[in-house]
């Protein structure tokens, strides 16, 4: 519909209608509570005790303020936070407005001083929201599936003493030429409908066993799998029963009949770098996979999604 459609149609509709819309458009979104979030979901029995998942649950009065309960199977109490990455949390009234701050893509400085904390508390705020982040997208790979490695240079950033090698400012280069085990393999996989999966595998060079673990349950049998000439795909597919198009940029074969390529995730390699390197000017190894997590939730521009509350 054009605008003079639109146009009509709004003005077809009665007095009443026109308000209700004109309310609707104008309304400013209600931004997300994910402290009460938990707490709505025990309310409406969404979710079930975290100790054994039972749902026969009641309510059992209150801890520090915290909404508690009783499980009638286990007859164990827990809060409205146990199991989720606030548990234990101080200040939670400042929860929302930090998560706000962290979707904006503010640096831990600046969010230590819009909210007056330290910048140690920050730092901790952030990893434990990162580790609680769910893929709920974890969807199968079907029809044509692209999956290529990337490599990310091992990090130890923050860490004060134990260093096996010479401190590195800011990335610096690995000591040997070519890939070694000085580097991080990230193996992408995604296919053409939108699933995507990107899984920290090994040090070095991958295997077959490190793909297997990443996308070995998630791609289905009459999927196509687009990779690089890679000897350890090729022993994926065997062992799958896989179609495999491989594609060698050695003899610059980029695409195969004009449909199989892998330059999606060529082109999503390129993008996280740049995410890890200029938003959080680098990531340590040990917290690499919990940022690609991060990263999932929207490949475009990999910026943080609304936090998922799991149950630990």
């Amino acid at each position: 519909m054009n605008y003079q459609e639109i146009l009509a149609a709004f003005r077809a509709l009665p007095l009443l209608q026109q308000g209700q819309l004109i309310l609707e458009i104008t309304e400013k979104p209600k931004k997300p509570d994910y402290v009460s979030l938990r707490k709505t979901q025990l309310i409406n029995k969404q979710v079930g005790c975290p100790y054994c998942k039972s749902p026969g649950y009641i309510r059992y009065g209150k801890d520090k303020g915290s909404a508690r309960y009783k499980c009638k199977n286990c007859k164990r109490t827990f809060t409205e936070h146990t199991g989720t990455w606030l548990a234990g949390l101080h200040k939670k009234e400042l929860v929302n407005e930090y998560i706000e701050l962290m979707h904006q893509g503010k640096s831990l400085d600046k969010i230590k001083q819009e909210l007056r904390i330290n910048k140690k508390t920050a730092f901790d705020w952030r990893h434990k929201i990162l580790a609680s982040i769910e893929d709920s997208q974890q969807s199968k790979f079907t029809g044509i599936v692209e999956s290529d490695e990337t490599f990310f240079l091992q990090s130890d950033k923050g860490k004060r003493k134990g260093l096996d090698r010479t401190a590195r400012k800011r990335g610096g280069h690995s000591s040997s030429r070519g890939i070694s085990n000085d580097q991080v393999a990230v193996i992408t996989t995604a296919d053409r409908k939108g699933a995507l999966d990107l899984t920290v595998a090994t040090m070095g060079r991958i295997s077959k066993l490190d793909i297997e673990k990443a996308i070995g349950n998630r791609i289905e049998k009459d999927a196509i799998l687009c990779a690089d000439s890679h000897v350890s795909y090729k022993g994926f597919a065997k062992d799958n029963q896989l179609e495999l198009v491989v594609l060698r940029a050695d003899l610059k074969q980029f695409v195969k009949k004009g449909v199989y390529h892998i330059q999606n995730v060529n082109s999503l390699h390129s993008r996280v770098k740049k995410w890890i390197d200029s938003v959080f000017w680098g990531v340590s190894t040990k917290y690499l996979q919990n940022y690609l997590n991060c990263g999932i939730g929207c490949k475009k521009h990999l910026k943080t999604q609304p936090i998922l509350l799991r149950n630990l």
